[in-house]
């Protein structure tokens, strides 16, 4: 990873001066966080439900990335009237490297953590699923990743840090990550906190190791196309239909995930905690992981 430097923090004050007055009424915190919030989630349920309704690889390869593109688009304009500052964590020039590098973290991490679950008897290949299947469902993943890094790491994960600092940014993005999987189909409340713990604090981490969105996007929909779209396991509680391949999961359930999927297994929290430490030794090497007291006084300046 290259050395990356902070967006101005200026940027995120209230503007003042009577010629700016009506616009810095919008980009005060009490006003612009509830909007960014309330409006980032309402589009990330858009995105992620008109993306569920992909049925044809066709489809879905076109339209995912569409979508995907349309989101980040939106946070850009939000992030340009709200705060008044470049749009520096979805720079296009860091989008082929980071995008890259997420991909090939994202699946050596679903590779590593699915095989150690296959080595120790909790998962079988049992035969060719849809390669038409497969990749409807990787269309899908790319809306549904960048929708969930736009709001939990670009939105929360952000406007959390630069008030509270890293660490507390960290738990909060992790933990309301966690929570919204809880309206699946099969959630569990041991795989919500499974999936705060191995990727909202992971992919948390990789935001701020780099202060780019393109690295979490990139490691999120690798670990979801390969679980998901290749191993055919169930994503979250949702139950997976024509993957790649047919597979079938025994054992326990601290192993296998149960019906939640491998996101609920012990073997995946290890593997992506290690991860996450690895990231976060970054930002820290980089000077990145910001203290809730030079949040707090910046904030107030």
């Amino acid at each position: 990873m290259t050395q990356t430097t902070r967006p101005a923090r200026a940027a995120t004050r209230p503007a003042t001066g009577q010629a700016g007055a009506p616009a810095s009424i919008w980009r005060r915190p009490l006003v612009r966080v509830p909007i960014m919030l309330v409006g980032f989630a309402v589009v990330m349920a858009a995105a992620n439900s008109i993306a569920a309704g992909f049925g044809h690889p066709a489809l879905a390869l076109t339209l995912g990335p569409v979508l995907a593109i349309a989101v980040m688009a939106l946070y850009a304009l939000a992030v340009r009237v709200f705060e008044r500052r470049p749009v520096t964590e979805l720079a296009p020039t860091r989008a082929p490297g980071g995008l890259l590098l997420g991909l090939a973290i994202g699946i050596v991490l679903a590779g590593a953590a699915m095989g150690i679950i296959a080595l120790l008897g909790g998962f079988q290949i049992v035969g060719w699923g849809s390669v038409p299947g497969a990749l409807t469902i990787a269309g899908t993943m790319m809306t549904v990743a960048v929708a969930e890094e736009v709001l939990f790491r670009g939105v929360v994960f952000r406007l959390v840090e630069g008030r509270f600092g890293t660490t507390i940014a960290l738990v909060v993005s992790a933990l309301l990550f966690g929570l919204i999987h809880l309206v699946n189909p099969g959630a569990t409340l041991w795989g919500a906190l499974a999936v705060a713990i191995e990727a909202g604090l992971m992919l948390g981490a990789a935001f701020a190791a780099t202060g780019s969105l393109w690295l979490p996007i990139g490691v999120h929909l690798a670990w979801n196309a390969i679980t998901v779209a290749v191993f055919g396991t169930n994503g979250s509680g949702t139950e997976t239909q024509n993957a790649l391949v047919r597979s079938s999961t025994s054992g326990d359930v601290w192993l296998t995930g149960g019906t939640f999927g491998p996101e609920a297994s012990v073997i995946s929290i290890i593997v992506c905690s290690i991860a996450t430490a690895g990231f976060l030794a970054v930002a820290k090497r980089r000077g990145r992981i910001v203290a809730l007291r030079e949040a707090a006084v910046t904030y107030l300046r």
